[in-house]
């Protein structure tokens, strides 16, 4: 969906981004009181193709476990939306794409966004597809950081929220590893600047570096002992720098086939958005008076033992300032040794988690 001139995007940067576009997904019907739209939130290098065969990967779609017929999120009972975020590459406006004033791809002249922004733009698509109230917003990862800025920004405009290994605030950790990251698509010669688009090339090597490193957050040490442990490639060692371990060429692999889905400029970008958010900022401190305006929301959270990346504590936290708000929260802690990856994985509690609650309060809101 393409919003027109007089339809800006208005960034918390100060900016504005006119003659945007949105690109999503829907499977299912909106029912006649239209009070069963389920809004789906993606992680940093996932997108709109939630269920059903990616275009480009031919793979199912990342939350096919959650999102599909006989899942806890149905199309039969569920009208489902999902959108690429503002700042993406697949389909939404981003740094790659065609910046109207020069005719020539955005780069590094895109406004920096925020979480916040990305929200924004979700909400003018949930309005312009004639939607007042979402019945649900969930998410998992910076999805699920999207979920609590909807719920602060919007929360008249949400009956519930399923916040699923989160944070409400990037930590200084996760900050440093983006920023390893970023430093490598950077040092790539291929970057240009970010004017690599205009000279026909692509800062591969950098990108794949940087999807590496970040990929070794998303799992467990046990979970990469399990899979690979020490186990060669090839019988013997090579006495060099190739992949000698199953685990290095399973890295490269994770490298190589990201560079084909992604753009180096949007990992930038999201990276970044996902920095600047602290939803307690602008509250001093008190994550607490961020949730005030959602005490009517009702709140699920979920967390994984082995998530180093986003914590159980960080998820704790959360739960503790919902309830100091007075809103309505369920907890779960998974037990699970995959690591932050594991709300993307066969995890039955998580499953039966999410069915459970979207069925009490699909009661709740009136829906068969």
């Amino acid at each position: 969906m393409r919003f027109p001139d007089g339809k800006p995007l208005r960034l918390d940067s100060g900016a504005r981004l006119e003659n945007f576009q949105i690109a999503y997904k829907t499977w299912g019907e909106l029912n006649a009181d239209k009070t069963n739209a389920v809004l789906i939130c993606h992680a940093l290098t996932l997108d709109q193709y939630v269920t059903g065969k990616h275009p480009i990967s031919g793979k199912p779609g990342w939350w096919s476990r959650v999102v599909g017929p006989g899942m806890p999120v149905d199309p039969a009972r569920h009208f489902i939306i999902c959108a690429n975020v503002v700042g993406g590459c697949m389909g939404s406006t981003g740094p790659a794409s065609l910046n109207p004033a020069t005719g020539a791809p955005y780069g590094l002249s895109f406004p920096v966004l925020t979480i916040g922004d990305m929200v924004r733009a979700q909400a003018m698509l949930v309005e312009a597809l004639g939607i007042e109230t979402l019945f649900s917003v969930i998410g998992g990862s910076m999805g699920g950081m999207q979920v609590l800025q909807w719920a602060t920004d919007y929360p008249e405009r949400l009956f519930s929220a399923i916040c699923v290994a989160a944070t409400a605030r990037h930590s200084a950790q996760n900050i440093a590893l983006h920023e390893v990251g970023r430093q490598a698509i950077m040092a790539d010669p291929d970057w240009r600047a970010g004017e690599y688009a205009l000279a026909g090339v692509r800062p591969e090597k950098g990108l794949a570096v940087a999807r590496m490193g970040a990929h070794i957050t998303y799992v467990s040490e046990d979970a990469l002992q399990r899979k690979f442990g020490r186990g060669l490639q090839r019988d013997g060692l090579s006495w060099g720098f190739d992949a000698d371990f199953q685990v290095e060429s399973y890295l490269r692999h994770q490298g190589v086939s990201f560079v084909d889905r992604f753009d180096a400029n949007a990992y930038l970008y999201i990276t970044r958005a996902m920095d600047y958010f602290d939803l307690s900022a602008a509250h001093g401190g008190q994550l607490s008076k961020a949730f005030l305006p959602a005490r009517d929301v009702r709140f699920c959270v979920v967390s994984f033992t082995s998530d180093w990346l986003y914590p159980t504590r960080e998820s704790r936290e959360i739960v503790r300032a919902l309830n100091a708000a007075g809103a309505r929260v369920s907890f779960l802690e998974v037990v699970s040794d995959k690591g932050h990856d594991a709300f993307l994985l066969d995890e039955p509690e998580m499953h039966a988690a999410l069915a459970g609650f979207l069925g009490a309060t699909g009661q709740e809101r009136g829906l068969t």
